[in-house]
């Protein structure tokens, strides 16, 4: 098991290099093509040109990548490596605030959100996908079928908007003119976006509409896996031995029904931080989905390179726990 975590963890230095450099040149010809987005800090003014010239260079726009001949994009690629590699500098935004800072101020956000999307889809989506998968073509099969074939068919952007407008709105004022709710249920559950009052609070509606999508398919995955196993020589076994029907269904069923769905709630951690970029915006929470939209549209490479890279470290990070997690899962499973 060292051996294989050595090894992972080895294969993370490629492929962040790659999504550095990848992030480099698609930043640098934005940055090329749409103009020096310094200017946009003169508003109508026009700045004079020696200005114009130091700012741009100090916040790291001197180099437009393609503009090197014989060696594109490697200079400012080669700085931006050693910066953040040994200085742990990952730039400075339009503002000349470090983007660790604002990566500082903005993941605390972002990490409640995903851990109440997590916590909704893994919660509610097992149980869901158990009482199907253990009642196939009942009544309830069919409620979670029907149900998640709806959420998936939903984008998250307009499940989000017609949540905000009609339980945040809508269904919040209703309550907020209801002298018996508790200020922190109208005012923060159901408010129409994020209160920097009731941090956690506020987070529960955009939590449940970013893990939503998610919890479908991890109920539909436990059903088909639950629907699997059950049949399964071991599980017939189990049931021959005597054992109560709660210990078959707990421990030898569901543990091994948990293996693919594990290893979808590990990959959908990535699903879940690209999707609260939408989230975020819909509900104006200040996480890292929103930061990343702001500095995409005033062209802030900088940031917008130092918050990915972060992002794809957290991933990278998920998947090796989620590897790490089929052996306790299933003592058959090794690594060598």
């Amino acid at each position: 098991m060292g051996r294989y975590v050595v090894r992972r963890l080895l294969q993370f230095i490629p492929t962040v290099l790659g999504t550095m450099f990848l992030l480099h040149y698609l930043t640098s010809l934005a940055v090329q093509f749409s103009g020096n987005p310094v200017r946009a800090l003169f508003g109508d003014r026009t700045p004079p040109e020696s200005i114009l010239t130091a700012l741009t260079e100090r916040l790291g726009y001197d180099d437009p990548c393609l503009s090197q001949r014989g060696n594109p994009c490697f200079g400012l690629f080669g700085e931006r490596m050693e910066n953040i590699f040994l200085h742990l500098d990952f730039g400075i935004n339009l503002r000349q605030r470090e983007v660790t800072d604002l990566v500082a101020d903005a993941m605390p956000y972002t990490v409640k959100l995903v851990l109440i999307a997590i916590v909704f889809e893994a919660v509610v989506g097992i149980i869901a996908g158990v009482l199907a998968g253990l009642r196939g073509g009942s009544f309830t099969d069919y409620l979670v079928k029907i149900s998640t074939v709806f959420l998936i068919s939903v984008p998250i952007f307009v499940l989000g908007v017609l949540i905000r407008e009609y339980v945040g709105v809508k269904f919040g004022n209703m309550l907020r003119d209801q002298d018996w709710v508790p200020e922190v249920i109208a005012n923060g559950v159901f408010s129409p976006g994020f209160k920097p009052d009731y941090p956690w609070a506020s987070l529960i509606i955009p939590g449940l509409v970013l893990g939503a999508i998610s919890l479908a398919t991890t109920a539909r995955l436990t059903r088909t896996s639950i629907m699997e196993n059950v049949r399964a020589d071991f599980v017939r076994t189990a049931k021959a031995k005597g054992l109560t029907n709660k210990r078959v269904v707990g421990v030898h069923t569901l543990r091994n029904s948990l293996i693919p769905v594990i290893t979808y709630l590990g990959v959908d951690i990535g699903t879940l931080l690209g999707g609260a970029v939408v989230t975020e915006t819909i509900f104006n929470v200040p996480g890292i989905g929103r930061l990343v939209t702001q500095a995409a549209r005033t062209g802030e490479s900088s940031v917008v390179v130092g918050v990915v890279t972060m992002l794809a470290l957290v991933f990278l990070i998920a998947n090796l726990l989620v590897d790490v997690l089929y052996a306790v899962l299933d003592p058959r499973i090794r690594y060598e």
